[in-house]
């Protein structure tokens, strides 16, 4: 009967272990460490910085002109010549024709 769980936790430890690319003890680690540190500098640090710079500007903006309007919502688009409800550019040549 405590053959069949030894039996089980060697077949689980085992598929464990190949699963990691089949390295053991000290080397798998060292191995999991380097690939962590490279994925965190070549991944995840740089969209970090470029997030912060994106707000950082953001704020800047904002805090130049607390009071300049600022477009919230795309225009809706429309079948006029000139592609936008309140567009009135071309007024002239529509009365002409």
């Amino acid at each position: 009967m405590t053959s069949s769980w030894r039996r089980t936790f060697g077949n689980v430890r085992s598929f464990v272990g190949n699963s990691m690319g089949g390295l053991r003890g000290g080397s798998n680690l060292a191995s999991w460490v380097v690939a962590g540190t490279l994925a965190y500098f070549l991944w995840v640090r740089p969209s970090q910085q470029l997030k912060k710079e994106q707000e950082e500007r953001a704020a800047l903006a904002a805090a130049s002109d607390p009071y300049k309007y600022v477009e919230k919502r795309k225009p809706i688009p429309d079948p006029q010549e000139t592609g936008l409800i309140y567009g009135n550019k071309n007024k002239e040549n529509k009365s002409g024709k």
